[in-house]
Parts: structure tokens; C-alpha cells; sequence
């Protein structure tokens, strides 16, 4: 006991300045804080601004804030962050390099085009002389309620989606540079909390938005609760959440072990369990067999313009973390993980295809698609290699852009009940609305890989880095599943082109230049990356070397 009131005494009696001040590099971490201060700017917007001004003012806001912090971003590039100068800044917890800067480059853009999507007000009939966009008139009523028709009527509008989705995004760029566990747990929820948010506040199918969201938060907190546990059973194992840390306990390269954590410091049980409910926690957000339960319902009943930011800027970001964290952390674990993840990858890749084929909702179906997808990308992963690396970064580029482009085609099939997603009403469309078919079409193809689209340079990176990586085997299931993934998507072209319409069949909205700026950004990086991949190619592989 008196030692212990020596030791407290002697702590207490210590100078106050030899507490370190933080050194946070704000330069550096530029990007994440100019979506934060937009974030926080919006927020006061819904206070301060009148409802009638409230709209322009935030779409004003998030674009501005999304290009300012692109524009960070490729400043940070040019700077040499991504190559000689990449280092850790912010004490240990977050790393400037190349797949960073690439991953937040990808994610900012695709959130530009998608908050286009968001800003659309042009598509469904005006009420009561009030444009209306694809979010409820007063989130907060239950639907069908007198008060969401007083809503609805006095021409409400949901802005707080601009500063959610900022939230949603600032939490996304931190993802795929944390460089301690603690952080990546933080940024995790920081981008899980506004989007179960968004899910629920669909302006038609109500009821449908608010079940999405509730099984999106609540797997979402299993797969949260999961991770947070292997946080800390990874932390008795290596005594440190730090990256470089946790590497060297697992390379055994450790000169100093914690007297408290003497005792369990090495113990491969709590690594192995640990590193499994980790990849859990991660392969939760990828969207990946077994843990992909959430997409099919979270993608049909979520705004569609919401589905489609999902869709792509979450895997943008996930796949990030689950790089760094196999590259970074888990190397010397490569032997126990590899064949984990074989498993993994084989059956994401079939199940997503062949569940695909009886989907009879464009966007369950689309849902499935990117559950193969993340089958496909995973391939490159495993492939343990800075060519893994590279195809990684590239197929999450182009990706992200069609399914946007995708989702934002969806948006415009409607009919007296709001968007017509039931695969049959979509027949005969290519007769009807020959640009928005051809336009799907192109996207369709790309998701299938067919070459001259961005989708067949992505398949075709992914699967040589895997092939040269040793995993041939994956390969030719990856092949098989894209043939069968083929079909489904090929079947929807025929329906569009060579089927009747019907009489009572939708129309196709006319968008405002936002919507159609997306479409238009989704084709032209489709085609580009199809027919002109190797300088996107090379810079990938630029920014494929993580800093450890």
C-alpha cells in the first residue's frame, strides 16, 4: 500500500510540462477536415437557415466541400505523400500514403456524382406546387400519419441528408488510412451511423426504407460488437492497437514486452480469434458471403440514390481497410488467412451470381451483383502482391462509377407508384426510351466484364494478379461465376430490347442536368477505363506501396 501511495505521490508531484502536446499534421489530414467542417456547417444550416433557402444552401455546401477536398487530395499527391513523403501523421494514427490518398481520391469523386443524385428534384410529379426529391418530406412523422400529409403538403424537405451523407463520407476517408485498430473502429461507426439514418428515409415505400434500416443497424451492431471484441482480444495478444506494433509481436520481431500483459502477449489463440472476428467485422461492410444477408434488403429498401452511395463509396472504403489491415498488420499471419479467405472468395463469387439469376427486382438484383463483386475483388487481394494491390485500386475506380451511373438509371423508370424496380415492367423499354436503355446496357455489360468496358480491364487485373499470386484455382471459379453472372445481366438487355412494352408500362422521367451529369460521369469512366485503362492502371500501381 505505501508503495503504491509513494509511486501516486511521486506522479502527482511530476511537472506539469512534461505532458507532450499532440502534433497533428492538419495540412496532411486536409481532406477529412474540410468534409467534417461542412459536415458541422451544415448541421447549422438546418438551424440557422430558412427551410425555403435550406436546399440550395447544402447542395451548395457538400459539393463545394467534396471538390475542395478532392482538390486536397490530389494537392497531397503531387506533394510526394503518396510515394517519398508518405509517413504516419496524427501520432501514429493515421497513415498518408499511396492507397490512401488513391482511396480517398475514388471515394470523394464517387460521392460528388452521388450527391448529385441526392440533389434530383425533377423526377416525380411537383405537390402542392413544391418540386419533391427521393427523401421524405418529415423523416420524424409515421408514415401515412396526418402530420407527414401536413408535411408533404406545406412542401417539407429532408435536408439533413446533405450533412449525413458529409458524416457518412468524412468517416469513409479516415477508413482506409487508420493506422491503429482504435481509430479504424471510430471512423467505422462515424460512417455506419448516418447511413442506417439514410436508409430509413425513403419518400415512397416508406414502411419498406424503415425495415431496411432497422436490419442494416441492427447486423450492422453484431458485425460493430464482433470487431470491437477482436480489437481487444488482438490488443492482449500484441499489448499495442498500433499497426507497425501489432506486426512486429506477430513477426516476432518485439524487443519489449508489457509486464501487465506478460502473461497473454503472444498467444496465438487470442491473434488467430482475434484476427477472425476482425476480417468479420470487415468482410461485414464488404458485403461477402457469409455475412452479406443485410445487402439484398438494406440495397431494395434504402432511397435508391442512397443505395447507389452505398453501393460504392462503403466497398471503396472497406476494401481499403481490409488491404491495410492483411498487408500491413497480418503478413507474417499470410499462411493462416490465405485459405480463409480462398473459402470466402469462392463462395461470394457463386452465391452472388447464382442467387443473382432468380432476382426479379432490379435492385435486389443489382445487390447481388455487387456481392459477387466483392467475390471478384477479393481475388485480388489474395493475390498478396503489389500487383494485388494495384488491380485492387483499380477495380474499386470502376466499379464505383457504374453502379452509380446504375443506380442513378434506376431512379428514372417510374410509374403512378414512384420507381418501377420489378424486373417486368422494365420490358420493352429499349422501345420506349431507346438513350436510358442503351445507357443501362452499358452498364450491364461492364458489371459483366465484357471487354472494351472498365468492368473487363478491372475482372482481367484482378484475376492475372491472383493467377501470378498462385491462385489459379480462384481464377477459374472467378471465370465460371462471371459467365453465369453473364447471363442474368445479358437476360436484361434482351427483356429492355427485344420484348414488348406493355401499355401500362412506366415512363422514363427527365432528370435535370444533376442527374444526367452522373449518368453521363458513370458512361464516360466506363468507356474510358475499357478502352484506355494503362495510365489508371499505372497510377494504381504508383499508389499501390503501403507505408508501414
Amino acid at each position: 500500500m505505501t508503495a503504491a501511495h509513494s509511486l501516486w505521490t511521486l506522479a502527482a508531484a511530476a511537472p506539469a510540462d512534461r505532458i507532450p502536446a499532440p502534433k497533428i499534421e492538419y495540412a496532411q489530414l486536409s481532406p477529412t477536415l474540410i468534409v467534417v467542417g461542412a459536415a458541422v456547417l451544415g448541421v447549422l444550416v438546418e438551424a440557422f437557415v430558412p427551410r425555403k433557402s435550406r436546399y440550395y444552401v447544402q447542395v451548395f455546401i457538400a459539393v463545394a466541400a467534396l471538390a475542395s477536398a478532392f482538390a486536397a487530395v490530389v494537392g497531397l499527391a503531387a506533394g510526394g505523400y503518396g510515394s517519398t513523403k508518405a509517413h504516419i501523421a496524427a501520432m501514429g494514427a493515421i497513415a498518408v500514403d499511396g492507397p490512401a490518398l488513391f482511396l480517398q481520391g475514388t471515394i470523394l469523386l464517387a460521392s460528388i456524382v452521388a450527391v448529385f443524385t441526392f440533389a434530383e428534384r425533377r423526377l416525380d410529379p411537383a405537390a402542392h406546387g413544391n418540386r419533391v426529391d427521393s427523401f421524405a418530406a418529415q423523416a420524424a412523422s409515421v408514415p401515412g400519419s396526418d402530420s407527414e400529409k401536413a408535411a408533404v403538403k406545406a412542401g417539407f424537405t429532408t435536408t439533413e441528408v446533405f450533412p449525413l451523407a458529409l458524416f457518412a463520407i468524412s468517416g469513409m476517408l479516415i477508413f482506409p488510412a487508420a493506422n491503429d485498430l482504435l481509430t479504424l473502429f471510430i471512423a467505422l461507426e462515424v460512417f455506419s451511423l448516418p447511413l442506417y439514418l439514410l436508409c430509413a428515409v425513403a419518400r415512397r415505400q416508406r414502411l419498406m426504407s424503415q425495415e431496411a434500416a432497422v436490419k442494416y443497424f441492427l447486423l450492422g451492431a453484431f458485425s460493430s460488437a464482433f470487431f470491437l471484441f477482436g480489437i481487444a482480444l488482438v490488443y492482449g495478444y500484441a499489448g499495442s492497437v498500433s499497426y507497425a506494433a501489432i506486426a512486429d509481436v506477430v513477426d516476432g520481431t518485439v524487443s519489449r514486452v508489457d509486464p501487465a500483459l506478460a502473461s497473454t502477449m503472444g498467444n496465438d489463440a487470442l491473434l488467430l480469434i482475434g484476427g477472425a472476428l476482425l476480417l468479420m467485422g470487415l468482410l461485414f461492410k464488404v458485403g461477402a458471403v457469409p455475412f452479406h444477408m443485410w445487402t439484398p434488403d438494406v440495397y431494395q429498401g434504402a432511397p435508391t440514390p442512397v443505395t447507389g452511395f452505398m453501393a460504392a463509396a462503403t466497398k471503396v472504403a472497406a476494401f481499403g481497410a481490409l488491404l491495410r489491415l492483411l498487408y500491413v498488420v497480418l503478413p507474417g499471419l499470410r499462411w493462416d488467412w490465405r485459405p480463409v479467405m480462398w473459402a470466402v472468395a469462392i463462395v461470394t463469387m457463386l452465391a452472388g451470381a447464382v442467387i443473382a439469376v432468380t432476382q426479379t427486382d432490379v435492385k435486389r438484383l443489382l445487390a447481388y451483383s455487387s456481392i459477387a463483386h466483392a467475390g471478384f475483388i477479393l481475388a485480388g487481394v489474395i493475390a498478396t502482391s503489389e500487383d494485388g494491390v494495384k488491380s485492387v485500386l483499380f477495380y474499386l475506380g470502376a466499379y464505383s462509377f457504374v453502379t452509380i451511373g446504375a443506380f442513378a438509371v434506376v431512379t428514372l423508370v417510374r410509374d403512378a407508384g414512384g420507381e418501377a424496380t420489378h424486373l417486368s415492367k422494365w420490358a420493352g423499354l429499349g422501345r420506349r426510351s431507346p438513350l436510358t436503355a442503351a445507357v443501362f446496357a452499358v452498364f450491364l455489360l461492364a458489371f459483366a466484364g465484357i471487354p472494351l468496358t472498365s468492368g473487363f480491364s478491372g475482372k482481367f487485373a484482378v484475376f492475372s494478379a491472383a493467377a501470378e499470386g498462385g491462385a489459379g484455382a480462384l481464377v477459374v471459379v472467378g471465370v465460371i461465376s462471371s459467365a453465369i453472372a453473364a447471363f442474368f445481366y445479358i437476360r436484361v438487355i434482351v427483356l429492355m430490347f427485344f420484348s414488348e412494352p406493355k401499355a401500362d408500362g412506366p415512363t422514363v422521367a427527365v432528370p435535370s442536368p444533376l442527374t444526367m451529369t452522373t449518368i453521363a460521369v458513370g458512361v464516360a469512366v466506363t468507356l474510358v477505363l475499357g478502352l484506355a485503362p494503362q495510365y489508371f492502371l499505372e497510377l494504381a500501381g504508383q499508389a499501390s506501396t503501403f507505408v508501414r
